[in-house]
């Protein structure tokens, strides 16, 4: 056993699990947390070096030791974003101080008992479409209370976590070993820095190192089906969950990104030959405020040899059990009142003999069923399918709508589940306006995912949820009646399959 591991167990074992104050050491020093009636938590741990000066834009490196009990109690920084004026949460949930140097991760692991067994792990990827949101959002205390260690972490975002540029890539490879140096998606780099972390540390906390999940909404459902391809992410984790993730990119490229690269420095004011250093002077904010883009995990031919897409198409995903789904009202991501109508705008007129019913109410519920479908559904059901013949894959859909928002709504929107997943109503939810039909769906949900986080199969208590079987094509709806269905929008997503699979540029079979 390692020294460090040894002296982890040592202060766990002489601090009572109810006292304020709990103390761990990891590999780079000694963190004082805090202890809950449900959780020891210890928050703002740096999983890396800060990504600053010649930093930026570069692979994680290791964190830097430190001397005596780091505080662990209060959360750290989220990483550079777009944040509203007024100091309310952003869409990604993040507020308050941010910083370049933000790569840290929170635990929260089960009170302290000298016999228990190790305990799963699971490491939560937030949303924000790539470009906002931070692990300290999401509270993980109630996975601990069931017997998981649950880490969020921090990932760099937007142009500091996708960006490359000919300078960049050059660098690189100037550097040993530079023609297999990873480029371009520094966000997931990190994710890739924090799993290994996990595996080096997560013992400390009583957590299993061979037997981690890794699961994400939106952005963090991305991300994870980028780390199944990712070969660097093979052997890190041993489960996946995708939460609105999607399934289909488009084909991309590091000579595509390096000429989006070159247009946004040249917006910033910078030479078409701008050189690493002129790049790495831009202040932060103006970088954050001038460049903007799709964000995300693209192809460098080294951390990622080609799209997740391409990989599942190929077979050449890491095989692991999965849970992967989506919601009904994905739409939302649209926003308000005639973002449907734009959307539908773009749609081949022969859209409409396959979503009859949402056309015969008008283009604007037509555009939103198809983005739902399009985006979010088509391709969950698709990587189910791909990935059926191996570790077994567990389809949902989610349709429940809380009982506070039914006057208003009639969909689950985008990130809708999540709450009901961590059984956490979030920062500004009364606990008064939570009903027990909420209550009873998020014991539900949540035990669906712990179940899965132990076993690799979703043991919910008292409902069955079938791996998926293409022949019988079943999925597990969490909804007002929550059941198995089978052939769910056959039709529809089958045809949308038809018309987009073609464009992905995927290995022929």
């Amino acid at each position: 056993m390692r020294a460090w591991i040894m002296a982890a167990a040592l202060a766990l074992a002489a601090t009572p699990a109810g006292a304020e104050t709990v103390r761990v050491s990891v590999e780079s020093g000694i963190l004082a947390g805090e202890a809950t009636e449900r959780a020891r938590i210890f928050r703002n741990i740096p999983y890396a070096a800060p990504p600053v000066g010649a930093l930026r834009w570069a692979p994680p490196q290791a964190p830097q030791p430190w001397t005596g009990a780091r505080p662990a109690v209060e959360a750290g920084p989220s990483c550079p974003q777009p944040m509203r004026e007024d100091g309310a949460p952003n869409a990604g949930g993040a507020n308050g101080p941010m910083s370049e140097d933000c790569l840290q991760l929170n635990v929260f692991a089960p009170l302290y008992r000298p016999d228990a067994k190790p305990a799963p792990v699971m490491v939560w990827i937030h949303g924000g479409s790539h470009r906002t949101g931070a692990g300290w959002v999401y509270d993980g205390q109630n996975f601990a209370r069931d017997g998981v260690v649950l880490v969020a972490i921090n990932y760099r975002l937007g142009p500091l976590g996708y960006f490359a540029h000919p300078a960049l890539t050059r660098a690189a490879l100037s550097m040993k070993g530079g023609a297999k140096a990873p480029l371009g998606s520094y966000g997931l780099m990190d994710q890739i820095a924090a799993l290994r972390w996990v595996q080096r540390n997560i013992a400390a906390f009583g957590g299993d190192p061979t037997n981690v999940t890794v699961f994400g909404e939106s952005a963090g459902g991305m991300s994870t089906l980028a780390l199944l391809a990712a070969p660097q992410a093979k052997g890190l984790f041993h489960k996946a969950i995708v939460q609105s993730g999607g399934g289909w990119f488009e084909p991309d490229s590091l000579a595509a990104r390096e000429k989006i690269g070159i247009t946004a420095a040249e917006k910033l004011g910078l030479p078409a030959k701008a050189t690493v250093a002129q790049l790495r002077a831009v202040p932060v904010d103006t970088l954050i405020e001038t460049v903007d883009g799709d964000f995300g995990p693209f192809p460098d031919g080294r951390l990622l040899p080609r799209t997740a897409t391409q990989a599942f198409a190929a077979g050449a995903e890491t095989d692991v059990p999965m849970i992967i789904g989506w919601n009904n009202g994905e739409d939302s991501l649209l926003g308000g009142p005639g973002g449907g109508a734009k959307f539908a705008a773009g749609l081949p007129p022969m859209a409409k003999s396959f979503y009859e019913e949402a056309a015969a109410e008008g283009d604007e519920a037509l555009g939103r069923a198809v983005f739902t479908d399009r985006v979010f559904g088509a391709p969950a059901r698709w990587v189910a399918r791909q990935g059926a013949d191996g570790a077994p894959v567990f389809l949902y859909h989610f349709t429940y709508v809380g009982d506070r928002f039914r006057r208003v709504l009639t969909r689950a929107h985008h990130a809708a589940e999540i709450q009901y997943v961590f059984e956490y109503w979030g920062r500004r939810t009364p606990d008064s306006v939570v009903s027990d039909e909420d209550r009873a769906m998020a014991s539900l949900m949540h035990g669906c995912w712990v179940g899965f986080a132990r076993t690799g199969a979703p043991t919910c208590e008292g409902q069955d949820w079938p791996a998926y079987d293409p022949a019988s094509d079943q999925l597990l709806e969490f909804g007002a009646e929550t059941g198995v269905r089978q052939g769910f929008g056959r039709p529809q997503l089958d045809a949308l399959e038809q018309f987009t699979l073609p464009t992905l540029a995927l290995p022929k079979p």
